[in-house]
């Protein structure tokens, strides 16, 4: 089984995220959790929610704005696998613009 880095990148803006009512948001935690448990056997890293975001480069450290929200690692055969399987994440269904990216964690190379 191959590693692969879930980032989940969140559409909305701040007023929009205000609107969500608190019904809508124990749903869509619920819808999370279902999912999470459909998919309990692929997960090898639940993630976390990502906030506030500091970028450091040569010029120094600086905050910064992206649409990245969350993140999770998962195992599965294949690319295409670990990415069907965030077809019908509840994330993707929240707002329009929300999308799941699904990366492949290669093994480190050695010596």
């Amino acid at each position: 089984m191959n590693k692969y880095l879930a980032i989940f990148l969140g559409a909305a803006s701040d007023a929009q995220k205000q609107e969500i009512s608190q019904e809508q948001g124990r749903k869509f935690m619920e819808a999370w959790g279902a999912w999470t448990q459909r998919h309990a056997d692929a997960i090898v890293d639940p993630g976390a929610p990502l906030a506030s975001t500091k970028r450091v480069d040569a010029a120094g450290i600086a905050s910064a704005q992206n649409e990245l929200t969350a993140f999770m690692i998962v195992q599965a055969r294949s690319h295409e696998e670990a990415a069907q399987m965030f077809r019908d994440h509840p994330h993707v269904a929240l707002m329009a613009g929300n999308a799941v990216e699904v990366m492949e964690c290669p093994p480190l190379p050695t010596g």
